[in-house]
């Protein structure tokens, strides 16, 4: 068999793919669930959900340090306050660190439950919007002075049909 199939993915076995590899690749798509595999992210990250994530101090840990390094590769001036896009933005976690960093920020998730977390957080002071980011962001070009997406550009890696 040249081949193995997991929750619908086939893969291919390949030179690369050696004996000791593939038990630990098969280990891992068992374990591992990857939300973007199970539904569209409008709908896994309901009330419930977006709680989980939101409460969930090492997430919410992985999400500030990813953010800071994010902001940081953006190499904008020092010592002056930029616009910045913060795309899957979800309850603004990762949109806090931008204003952390003296910046101020716009955020856009397509999960009205999380939106509605990050419009109730008292640290929250950006501008939110529920938008799509698989089928485009409504803004003009050069309306911000750079862009980040923590932990959300890997749902444009699965497609999805549209829920609404």
């Amino acid at each position: 068999k040249n081949k193995y199939t997991i929750k619908g993915r086939t893969t291919p076995l390949t030179r690369r793919t050696t004996p000791l590899l593939l038990p630990a690749a098969l280990l891992l798509d068992l374990i591992m669930s990857r939300p973007e595999h199970t539904a569209p992210a409008e709908r896994f990250y309901n009330k419930r959900e977006a709680h989980k994530y939101t409460e969930s101090g090492r997430l919410v840990q992985i999400q500030r340090s990813m953010a800071k390094r994010a902001v940081e590769l953006l190499n904008l001036p020092k010592g002056k306050s930029c616009l910045l896009l913060d795309i899957g933005c979800g309850s603004a976690i990762s949109s806090e660190q931008i204003s952390r960093e003296g910046h101020v920020w716009f955020g856009c998730d397509i999960s009205r439950a999380m939106l509605e977390l990050a419009k109730n957080r008292s640290s929250s002071k950006g501008d939110l919007a529920e938008v799509d980011m698989g089928v485009g962001i409504p803004c003009r070009s050069g309306s911000f002075d750079g862009a980040i997406s923590i932990s959300a550009v890997q749902w444009l890696c699965v497609k999805q049909t549209p829920s609404k």
